[in-house]
């Protein structure tokens, strides 16, 4: 009997433990009307430029919906963030709630764009008045639309991203019980990342940085592995940091993308954790197989080429562990303080491990428990501990 409840039961698990992010909130991002905010009441204000594969929503108000496209839709959403903004969290308003940008993120404006040409010039002109920078995002598993612009927001803000914003978001259904279409709807986007991903370098980027969460990285590996087999796995140079946050992927087939991708020549760097729930349920859903995200073998994973920073022991913002990059107030502005500072694309594996090492120390100043991150590079294991009463 047990045989045919447990496939059920580890369902039932993963609802149980994801559904506790989504909270009532509403998923309208246009919220009419918006109460007006003075400028001391707003901390800032961010362009998101969007490129995606979601259909387009019936309640106008939600923009787009977890539904798949055959086409890659493009716009901009223009993005408040309130001055009473705590670094590290997203304030959202609930259903019944009215948009005020003094207490929420509040989009203040949306608009399309007729074809990719037009996303193209606008982008352009971005990417030009902010030094030739752009961040593309790639989010994860159960986000809904506003979901995925609010953290791409949070992100840019927290980190001070002094570049372009760009979000690349797939048809995520939004729901618990959606993983396994949500795996489908990021495999059946992996062409149009890398499009976007083209796009972007295409149109005045000197610089294009990656950050993937969870499931994101399975259809960022994909649009990279498919970059490379057509001999342009760096777009010409432009490539930047790609930082892998809690790859929701298979261990093995993790290996089998960087075996096609080659080393890169600039070490990805890898946000894992161990007591990361959320991976822990999938990697139940995917045969007890171990996710890349928690996996433990960190030297096996740097042979490839990457830079694993272990963040077991640091505090997360959420009772999942999932999303420590950008939910741990230090974390996310000190990321954002290295992708600033970082200006050159030919680091070395050590560039980048002092690199994370300056970062890490600088947790250190601001933490008031201790903690250890373990850095694995391809050259040596560093044990950094950090804060300390």
């Amino acid at each position: 009997m047990t045989i045919f409840t447990a496939a059920p039961f580890r369902i039932l698990v993963l609802a149980l433990l994801l559904t506790g992010c989504a909270g009532q909130q509403t998923r309208e991002l246009i919220a009419s009307p918006a109460i007006a905010a003075s400028t001391l009441e707003i901390a800032g204000r961010h362009r998101i430029f969007v490129a995606t594969t979601r259909a387009e929503a019936e309640n106008k108000q939600e923009v787009f919906s977890g539904g798949r496209s055959p086409d890659l839709h493009f716009a901009h959403v223009d993005m408040t963030v309130p001055a009473i903004h705590k670094t590290g969290e997203i304030e959202r308003r609930k259903k019944n709630q009215r948009a005020d940008p003094a207490k929420f993120f509040v989009a203040a404006d949306v608009a399309g764009y007729q074809d990719e040409e037009a996303f193209s010039r606008a982008l352009r002109a971005d990417i030009a008045s902010h030094e030739g920078r752009a961040l593309v995002f790639i989010h994860g598993y159960n986000t809904s639309f506003d979901g995925a612009v609010y953290r791409m927001t949070q992100i840019a803000h927290d980190a001070k991203y002094s570049g372009t914003p760009v979000l690349f978001t797939w048809a995520s259904g939004g729901k618990t019980v959606d993983y396994v279409y949500d795996n489908n709807s990021a495999t059946a986007a992996r062409d149009q990342l890398e499009r976007t991903l083209r796009l972007v370098a295409t149109s005045g980027a000197k610089r294009v940085d990656i950050i993937a969460h969870s499931m994101g990285n399975w259809v960022t590996m994909e649009a990279l592995r498919q970059l490379a087999i057509t001999n342009d796995r760096d777009l010409g140079g432009k490539l930047g940091d790609v930082v892998l946050a809690s790859p929701d992927i298979d261990v093995d087939v993790f290996k089998t993308q960087m075996r096609r991708y080659g080393k890169p020549d600039k070490p990805f760097i890898l946000f894992l954790s161990g007591d990361d729930r959320a991976l822990r349920v999938s990697g139940l859903i995917a045969g007890n197989r171990p996710r890349l995200g928690g996996y433990e073998d960190a030297a096996d994973i740097a042979s490839y080429g990457v830079v694993a920073v272990d963040l077991t022991k640091v505090d997360a913002g959420d009772r999942l562990n999932h999303a420590k990059f950008a939910d741990n107030p230090t974390l996310v502005t000190l990321l954002g303080e290295r992708l600033r500072q970082d200006s050159s694309l030919g680091a070395q594996d050590r560039d980048v491990t002092d690199r994370i090492g300056r970062l890490t120390g600088g947790i250190g100043q601001t933490l008031t428990s201790a903690a250890d991150i373990v850095i694995t590079t391809p050259f040596e294991v560093l044990n950094v501990v950090v804060g300390g009463n």
